[in-house]
């Protein structure tokens, strides 16, 4: 099996990579980027072949890529893959607009390769206990969720709105969307969103708070932030608390961790112990394309949560609830 990269815009890159390079029968074929000196330190690290253009890495001998390019280049990548019939990977969100997400979804489906996206925290163990716990229907019927993704702000590209589409709210919105929909297997129905800057001096948004309605009548609530100061011990969080008829649990995919007090590097650092959600994801992706499966977590599914995110933006603008 043979996968390639394109962009270590992305810092998940340097994760999927090292993942990459720890499987059995896979090969890292090569990595695109067209910042030269990103991609020439990268495929050195990574002891792999380095491609100015992704179309040259595209027509190469792979079976794979994975798109970890600005947002906004998602769709242009996706539908050039689709085209030469290379499965994709595609970083989060899928797009920066709900027309590109459908381009993309549509190539795939066109040109019979698989389009899944990156949400890898679908993979965390104490996520997959609770999926397990809401179908064993452990907590009765579900009645509402409440979920946090917070922290810190990365600079660059991402708060740039052309390259991101948006910002935390985009950002930090679609996982935990995500995780919604994989928990209630039912979509939002309707969006209401306040959304603001208030931690940093950039151009974009860093916070908001969306409360949301799904069609089988669960409320729930979302709070997407770059709050996390640089000296915060760990870059941020991903928790949610689900409410149903029979009990009431609460989930922090990254509560697994030893708390470091260092000389050495002069910090106090949350050490994470658990298992490694990228490693599931990567492997999954590689599982599906080798037994010819369905992606676990579609295209659609990316389409669905950044869809979610986009309606919070526009709610916030209209100051009402928008129905999706």
């Amino acid at each position: 099996m043979k996968i390639g990269i394109v962009s270590f815009a992305h810092m998940h890159a340097h994760s999927y990579a090292t993942c990459l390079l720890g499987m059995e029968d896979v090969e890292l074929f090569g990595i695109a980027d067209e910042n030269e000196e990103r991609g020439r330190e990268a495929s050195k690290k990574y002891h792999t072949r380095y491609f100015k253009n992704y179309q040259d890495l595209l027509a190469g001998d792979i079976d794979g890529v994975i798109i970890c390019t600005e947002n906004a280049m998602h769709m242009e990548v996706a539908v050039a893959a689709a085209e030469m019939k290379k499965h994709i990977l595609c970083e989060k969100p899928l797009a920066t607009n709900v027309e590109d997400a459908w381009k993309m979804v549509e190539a795939a489906k066109q040109h019979g390769v698989k389009l899944q996206t990156a949400f890898p925290v679908r993979y965390n163990a104490p996520i997959q206990r609770v999926k397990q716990m809401i179908h064993a229907g452990e907590l009765g019927r579900i009645v509402a969720i409440r979920g946090t993704n917070r922290g810190q702000n990365p600079g660059g590209w991402f708060v740039d709105e052309e390259q991101s589409g948006g910002g935390a709210v985009l950002d930090h919105t679609v996982h935990v969307i995500d995780l919604m929909r994989w928990f209630l297997d039912s979509e939002v129905r309707e969006v209401y969103a306040e959304i603001d800057t208030r931690f940093s001096d950039i151009p974009i948004d860093d916070c908001g708070l969306l409360t949301l309605e799904f069609e089988n009548g669960v409320f729930a609530s979302h709070d997407p932030s770059w709050s996390r100061c640089k000296t915060f011990p760990t870059w941020g969080d991903v928790t949610l608390e689900i409410i149903g008829t029979n009990g009431v649990t609460r989930v922090d995919a990254f509560a697994q961790n030893l708390m470091l007090y260092s000389d050495k590097n002069n910090k106090v650092s949350r050490e994470f112990w658990g298992n490694d959600m990228d490693k599931g994801l990567i492997a999954d992706f590689v599982r599906c394309i080798q037994e010819d499966l369905e992606p676990s977590i579609s295209g659609y599914d990316g389409l669905k949560a950044m869809e979610v995110a986009l309606a919070a933006y526009e709610s916030a603008k209209l100051k009402e609830p928008v129905k999706l």
